[in-house]
């Protein structure tokens, strides 16, 4: 029987391919008692680029956490020119979820967070409307609404920055949050706020991509999940799916198969990182099974 509590550690390597990867890496958490659990690779053809992430049991194993990243940074990050991360299985980062009106994927969120689902703290939640405050308060998060308009954008950003700062938030999920991040805001989480973006990049863009896509008359609608970099909607991409309409279909219609795909794209694209299942290379991601 799978033992659920035991600790493990997880790698993820980007680096200029090359020989002997997988065999100095594997052999190195061998050679230190680490036995392995899960590794997956790919080399990128065209970039000639080598990405991998190794999980293995932490029982037994030589090297204590606190010193991992010390001893192989010598041992192999430096002579591999390696862009690498070490988390450990247990972790429990802090989320904080960014919220406007829309409140359907922020339910589904704390459905699963109360459910156990994903190890995950989230102590805080902001929104730039009062109206949800009542269910963060209904689950013990704590709420604070930040009013945003053009004049006060950069001064209410950061006293976001500074509630994020004392709240140790790691990440961030933006769940429906309408307001545009600034550049400088996002600097300070790279690859760390996922969005949720209510149409199938890069098409049909604006305030209503349903709306287009009834125009269009679509066969297919779509969400997509991306990190949020200074380029408005042009992060990487983490999770898309799409639903099938028809004609009988209407504008409501459309908004309801949205929103309902939104919620589970959106989990899907937080369990991945919560469990250090992405790499993110230029402007993509590698997903790990």
């Amino acid at each position: 029987m799978e033992n659920t509590n035991a600790v493990s550690g997880i790698l993820l390597v980007s680096c200029p391919d090359q020989k002997g990867l997988i065999a100095s890496v594997t052999a190195f958490i061998h050679e230190n008692k680490g036995n392995i659990i899960g590794l997956e690779q790919h080399v990128e053809p065209i970039e000639n680029h080598f990405f991998m992430r190794v999980q293995w049991d932490l029982e037994g194993f030589e090297i204590p956490s606190d010193q991992f990243e010390a001893r192989f940074e010598v041992a192999l990050a430096r002579p591999f020119a390696m862009s690498w991360s070490f988390f450990l299985s247990n972790e429990r980062p802090r989320m904080a979820i960014f919220i406007s009106k829309y409140s359907h994927c922020l339910y589904d969120i704390l459905s699963r967070y109360q459910a156990g689902e994903w190890q995950v703290e989230i102590p805080l939640i902001i929104s730039n409307h009062p109206e949800l405050e009542n269910v963060a308060k209904n689950v013990g998060i704590d709420f604070h609404c930040i009013p945003i308009t053009l004049s006060n954008k950069p001064e209410q950003e950061a006293v976001a920055l500074r509630l994020l700062k004392k709240y140790k938030i790691e990440f961030i999920v933006l769940a429906r949050y309408m307001q545009i991040l600034s550049a400088d805001f996002t600097r300070h989480y790279p690859h760390r706020i996922i969005n949720i973006h209510h149409s199938f990049l890069p098409a049909f863009p604006g305030a209503k991509p349903y709306h287009s896509a009834y125009q269009r008359g679509v066969k297919i609608i779509g969400v997509t999940s991306h990190y949020v970099t200074a380029e408005l909607d042009g992060g990487p991409i983490i999770e898309q799916d799409v639903v099938p309409v028809s004609h009988t279909d209407l504008v409501a219609d459309y908004v309801r198969k949205g929103r309902d795909l939104e919620k589970v794209v959106l989990a899907r694209a937080i369990w991945r990182h919560l469990n250090r299942k992405i790499l993110v290379f230029k402007n993509r991601t590698l997903l790990f099974s």
